[in-house]
């Protein structure tokens, strides 16, 4: 399988866990000069950008901690662009998930770290 189906699948796993969660899917893979957010989510009102990781053991340590100061920032200036495209979205209080998966495609445990991070600048 290559990297790029593993992380469609990871993705889909994350969507498909957090809509059980009571969420609902507004965005996948919003691509701006700063970089992608996995899934743009609303959770209750609130808008949640939400980075996905997936790690198939954790030798070289988990998903979310892959999640480094320098992803958060690419993180953080892609939402900004999305606030921009988006004045209605603007208006909502927003955070910052993210969804780590480790394991087999088949099995997988989901690491779900609310507010993960704040916005940097």
């Amino acid at each position: 399988m290559k990297p790029a189906d593993t992380g469609r699948d990871a993705e889909s796993a994350a969507c498909r866990f957090l809509l059980s969660q009571g969420f609902r899917l507004l965005t996948r893979n919003f691509r701006s000069r700063h970089g992608e957010i996995d899934l743009i989510m609303d959770d209750a009102g609130q808008l949640v950008f939400v980075e996905v990781r997936y790690r198939r053991g954790t030798a070289f340590g988990t998903g979310a901690e892959s999640v480094d100061r320098r992803k958060q920032s690419r993180i953080t200036a892609c939402a900004q662009h999305y606030l921009q495209q988006h004045p209605e979205a603007a208006q909502l209080p927003c955070r910052f998930d993210v969804v780590a998966l480790t394991g087999t495609r088949e099995n997988s445990d989901i690491q779900w770290i609310r507010d993960a991070f704040p916005a940097l600048g």
